[in-house]
């Protein structure tokens, strides 16, 4: 069975990965979410190649945050590992490699913007991961080579961002200020919604962000007044 179409390109998602699969198989139902399985008899879901991956995810990150941060305590490690490997996080690999190109979605999912969902996407990536460990006859070197590249890349930009909401928070409160959110406009289909919110610091707008979801877009906001240096 062909992974999409006639025009899909499994060395391309390889070369992505930075690894070559010997069942091109498990490649295969790494992508497949329970939709098309549903539309083509025999073909496999991804849900349990996920629950492998999210398992892999865990370990390699842990790992990883217990050598680089050897003063961090277990809480601040637990809270750290949570904002590197949240949905949104992985949705954001996923974006940033191309990964979304290749998910194999049943035609009402795909025309529902499934394609953009980061619960799906965010799945995807975790069951690659899984299936990366397993073809490696279980080498958990080879996903990790990977969550190193694209996941652990960047740990303080990405912690600055995806915990931006609740440093403005503390940073406002530290200096007596008001802080609240506007949404400022929605757009697009109901499968496909674009928000735009605007963060206020003592009723003077300090950023503005745009998402595919409401709380997204905030934490855009939160992320571009976090850029702005602004002190309080």
């Amino acid at each position: 069975m062909a992974l999409r179409d006639p025009g899909f390109d499994p060395d391309a998602l390889e070369a992505i990965l930075g690894f070559h699969f010997r069942d091109r198989t498990l490649l295969q139902k790494a992508l497949t979410h329970s939709s098309y399985a549903n539309e083509h008899k025999g073909q496999e879901d991804y849900e349990r190649l996920e629950f492998l991956g999210d398992a892999v995810l865990e370990m390699v990150t842990s790992a990883f945050l217990y050598r680089t941060y050897p003063e961090m305590r277990e809480g601040e490690m637990t809270k750290l590992r949570a904002t590197l490997v949240c949905e949104p996080a992985l949705a954001f690999c996923a974006h940033e490699t191309g990964i979304t190109y290749f998910l194999l979605l049943g035609r009402g999912e795909e025309s529902g913007g499934g394609r953009q969902k980061d619960s799906i996407i965010a799945d995807v990536v975790e069951a690659l991961i899984g299936a990366m460990y397993i073809d490696s006859g279980m080498d958990v070197s080879v996903p990790a080579a990977f969550i190193h590249a694209h996941i652990l890349n960047d740990v303080e930009g990405r912690r600055l961002f995806y915990d931006a909401k609740s440093i403005l928070q503390e940073k406002a409160q530290a200096a007596g200020r008001s802080i609240r959110y506007e949404l400022v406009s929605e757009d697009g289909p109901a499968h496909d919604r674009s928000y735009v919110s605007a963060v206020f610091i003592d009723d003077i707008c300090r950023g503005k962000g745009s998402g595919r979801s409401r709380k997204l877009s905030e934490q855009h906001a939160a992320y571009a007044a976090l850029q702005e240096e602004w002190t309080g």
